[in-house]
């Protein structure tokens, strides 16, 4: 897809949620949603930019937003230091994490990144709630609790402040999107798909697979790692739970929805299902059952996720 098509998706997708606040700002729960929204686009875009276009079959960008969020909530708290600050180096923190994971997944390839990265998710759920969580500081079984919110110029952005953290999440929110956009159109992006369709041509050209594999590796950790530290920040609260399989689940949906390997429809597939989700929230139990089968039905519709309407839509002006 071209630059400008891309730009012109973002800037319709974050303009109508700029503009939203003027007519639901008063409604909290409509908010909530709108904030989600803006932090799981980044995550479900790193996962799309990983799996999408640079081919790295990795299943741990929740166990790195995860990290991000402990690592910012417990500089915060046990080490006082300013939120602001904490959220950097947190992002810092996971990109070095992302680093160490990719090194030994530099030589393996397909399913046995998938396990190695997994293998890091399930891993640090009994990291955090055991002896060692405790002796850093993650809380143990009961989590974090009391996590400071960004102060900006004595400034707070909290739930009791809603709008103005809105704004503050979208321009976060946005940044992130934008550099990943960048970055897929940028020789970058040209080398991970080099990379993704034949390594070893790729490689024949001087594209160094060491080089840009570990680069995606901690691109993609930093900026989950940022946008799960603000996470932490604006919540308060945190638990190991969040590794659990549902979340890992449901970003999974968000990419297929919006289409893998075809940005930014992870940003818009985001959207579409945290908001369905948390409308469906009345059907209680029956909520999973009715979102994996609205699933099933479009991936079964559109293989391409809701990007492929777009590129269909374009191709049919394109010949006419």
């Amino acid at each position: 897809m071209r630059l400008k098509h891309m730009i012109a998706i973002i800037g319709v997708c974050y303009g109508i949620m700029a503009v939203l606040p003027i007519f639901v700002g008063d409604i909290r729960f409509v908010m909530n949603i709108m904030i989600m929204c803006l932090i799981w686009a980044v995550v479900a875009s790193c996962w799309d930019l990983m799996m999408g276009f640079a081919g790295i079959f990795s299943f741990g960008q929740v166990a790195f937003f995860v990290m991000g969020a402990y690592c910012s909530g417990i500089l915060a708290i046990e080490h006082s230091v300013p939120p602001v600050l904490a959220i950097l180096m947190a992002g810092l923190f996971t990109a070095v994490m992302g680093v160490l994971v990719g090194l030994p997944c530099l030589k393996l390839a397909g399913p046995y990144i998938a396990l190695v990265t997994f293998g890091v998710h399930m891993a640090l759920q009994p990291v955090l709630r055991g002896k060692i969580g405790i002796a850093i500081g993650s809380g143990g079984s009961v989590g974090l609790l009391t996590i400071p919110p960004v102060s900006i110029f004595g400034y707070s952005f909290s739930s009791a402040n809603i709008v103005p953290t809105f704004y503050l999440t979208l321009l976060l929110s946005l940044s992130c999107v934008l550099v990943i956009m960048f970055t897929i159109k940028s020789y970058w992006g040209v080398a991970f798909l080099a990379l993704k369709d034949s390594q070893d041509f790729a490689m024949s050209l001087g594209i160094s697979a060491f080089k840009y594999k570990l680069m995606v590796f901690a691109l993609t950790s930093f900026l989950t790692g940022i946008i799960g530290a603000y996470y932490g920040h604006f919540y308060g609260v945190l638990s190991y739970r969040m590794l659990d399989l549902d979340l890992f689940s449901i970003l999974m949906v968000m990419m297929l929805v919006g289409g893998l390997g075809h940005f930014p429809g992870s940003v818009f597939g985001a959207f579409l299902v945290v908001a369905g989700s948390e409308l469906m929230a009345p059907l209680g139990a029956y909520r999973a059952v009715t979102m994996g089968a609205l699933v099933v039905i479009l991936v079964l519709a559109l293989p391409n996720g809701m990007m492929g309407l777009f590129i269909g839509w374009r191709k049919r002006l394109s010949a006419g």
